[in-house]
Formats: C-alpha cells, structure tokens, sequence
C-alpha cells in the first residue's frame, strides 16, 4: 500500500510554507458587503442572538432564526451565495468580505473552544445565516464535541500537528473525506488575523487542477483504488480504520467530484500511488487564497475543492488567529438515520460503523481540539 503522509511542499517555498508567488488571490470570486449594508446586517443578527440568547445552537428554532435573519442580507450577496450552492464557480470557494463581526470578541480560545456562543453573538448569527443560504447546516459528535460552530484556533504543544491546532502547513484536504455525510459546504469567518498575516487558507479546486492531469492519471483517478484513513477521534480512539477502496475522482467528465487527502490517503498501488502525486502537483500549480481578515467569511465547496493553509507563527497572548467554522450540507434529510430525531449533529462514526481495519500505520492523531481545517 502506497501511503501519502508528509506535508506537501510546494515548489522553490522555503519551510513548508505555501505562500510563493503561484497562489493566486480569490478577487475574482469575492464580493463585499458596504459599511451600510454591515451595519444593518448586523443589527438584525444581534437581534436575532438577543432573542434566543442562552438556547444551545442545535435547536431547530436557532437555525431557522438564522436561516431567516440570512434572508436580510443584500440582494447580490444572496445571489451569489446561490449561484454557488447550483453551479459552483472555477476557484472552488466564494469570498465574502466585511461582514458584520462583534466589536470586541474575547481573548483567541486557548484550547480551541470558545465558552458560549453568546460571546460572539453577531459573528455567530451571521456565520450560520451563510450557512443556511448554501444549505442546511450539520455537525458531528466526534468533531470539536459535536459543536455546530467551531474555534479554528493554535493550541500550545499541537504546532506541528497536522490538525487545525497546529501551525505548520495543513496540508489540503477534504474534510471529513470519511463521512457518509460529509459536509457540501465549509464556512470559515475569520474573527482574528495572525500577527505577522502570513496566514493564508488555500484551496485548490478540481476545476484548475485536472486539466494538467495526464490521461492516464485522470483514468487511474477515477477508479476504487485508494483509501482514506479515518481520523482517530471518529474512530473512538482506534488508529487502523480505513475506508473501503473508492476513487479520488466521481461524477461527469465536466463537473468531477473530488475527494482527496494528502495526509491520509492512501493509494492502494504504484500506478495509482504516481496518479496521486500527479494530483498533488497539478493543485500545487493552480492553489487559490490569501490571508482572511476579521471579517472575511470564505465558502469552501468541499465537493469539488479541498483547502488547507499556510505556516504561521501563534504568541498564545490570547490574540492569535481565530477562524470560526460551520458545515451545510445540501440534502440534511440524507443524513436522518445517523442523527438523533431532532438534531443536526451526526451520531459518533462508531456507532455507524462503517469501516475496517487496516494495516498499523502512523495514524492522523486527533484530539477534541483539532480535527480539520
């Protein structure tokens, strides 16, 4: 079994960073609310937290709050969140940039939880109405404590883990590439920058990278000749479960699936080990992204795009960077059977049960504090 595990490194970038001179920005998919349009924006998402202030974010009467707060957004970010939920676009990701924040969030959470969702009460709204727009919002057991929105936040001693509480490279990725019911959509609202903004979230979509792919490689892609190795906290703790074999490509010729990992897949033989690694350099040439400000809220389609970011370096001064991050799935009603009655929060991946072992490898090890992103 081929397996892919380091960190890619892109080329002629020193230290694992992928921030050279071939990642292009995401101007061209972005669009900006006014600072009259944040501003009502945001008066009707502190209504909307005020009215609900202390219920738990998976209630049904949260979301559909948010979800109709979403429709007070301007008109042509509504359109553009809906064209990208039906076509998707050549990037991957939608970039949405100054919407509304709270004035003065907290100190960046140390252990990547923020203590209640009220302590970001306009963020919050304004994240999951996005959500909503593109989908209908869902969340795991397994993943940050099953929470509906979560802190993508450095955490002391996991720098050099390949997980959202690291600070090296993250590699790209589907997430939770595993799942059988794995997010459509990922949003992620930066609510606080890095120092030195070198930051940067990075997608690579099928769209840019497959057209540099060789016949061969395309074809190879295309059949059940890899495994994803299951993150050890979906797993209850085991480190050896593996998906079935299944492809990196699906779908039409002209609007391809992806599902891809460049730390946790594993290619199941040599032709399609090399195919993988020609994956792997055709998105490195074609990366998309930049560094988010406080504010800026990117819609990744983890459909056709896997994501990761840059290198950075955390102080843990309670001012380091801080994504929030909130999944939509476009057919919730798919999922019913692996959630309790009532919830949008997915049953741990154990008691679905789904995988196999697979041979001891270094598994991608994950706390409740990591996972993703």
């Amino acid at each position: 079994m081929i397996q892919v595990r380091e960190p890619t490194q892109p080329p002629a970038v020193a230290g694992g960073d992928p921030t050279g001179s071939t990642i292009a920005p995401l101007d061209d998919v972005a669009i900006s609310l006014t600072p009259a349009e944040r501003e009502a924006a945001g008066e009707v998402f502190a209504a909307s937290a005020r009215a609900l202030k202390g219920r738990p974010l998976d209630d049904e009467e949260v979301l559909t709050e948010a979800e109709f707060a979403g429709l007070r957004l301007p008109r042509r970010i509504l359109e553009a969140l809906g064209r990208f939920r039906r076509q998707g676009n050549d990037a991957g990701a939608l970039l949405i940039r100054n919407m509304p924040v709270d004035l003065a969030p907290p100190a960046t959470p140390a252990d990547g939880f923020l203590s209640h969702w009220n302590d970001l009460p306009v963020a919050t709204f304004g994240q999951l109405a996005v959500a909503s727009t593109v989908g209908d919002v869902i969340a795991y057991a397994d993943e940050k404590l099953g929470r509906v929105v979560q802190d993508i936040t450095p955490v002391q001693g996991d720098e050099r883990r390949q997980e959202n509480s690291g600070t090296v490279y993250l590699e790209l990725h589907t997430e939770d590439g595993f799942h059988p019911s794995k997010p459509d959509f990922i949003t992620l609202l930066c609510i606080r920058p890095d120092h030195e903004r070198v930051a940067r979230t990075v997608v690579g979509a099928a769209a840019g990278a497959l057209p540099l792919l060789s016949e061969r490689a395309a074809g190879v892609l295309r059949e059940p000749r890899f495994r994803l190795r299951v993150s050890s906290s979906f797993g209850g703790g085991a480190d050896d479960l593996l998906t079935e074999p299944l492809p990196v490509l699906s779908g039409t010729a002209e609007v391809p699936d992806l599902l891809a990992d460049f730390h946790a897949m594993d290619a199941l033989d040599e032709e399609a080990g090399a195919a993988l690694e020609e994956l792997r350099s055709a998105f490195l040439a074609t990366l998309r992204g930049g560094v988010l400000e406080a504010g800026d809220l990117v819609v990744v389609d983890n459909r056709t795009a896997i994501h990761g970011r840059s290198e950075f370096t955390a102080r843990y001064d309670g001012t380091d960077r801080w994504l929030r991050r909130c999944f939509a799935v476009t057919d919730i009603r798919s999922s019913r059977a692996d959630r309790p009655a009532g919830s949008r929060v997915c049953h741990p991946l154990r008691d679905i049960g789904l995988f196999v072992p697979g041979p001891s490898t270094t598994p991608r090890i994950e706390g409740p504090a990591c996972m993703g992103s």
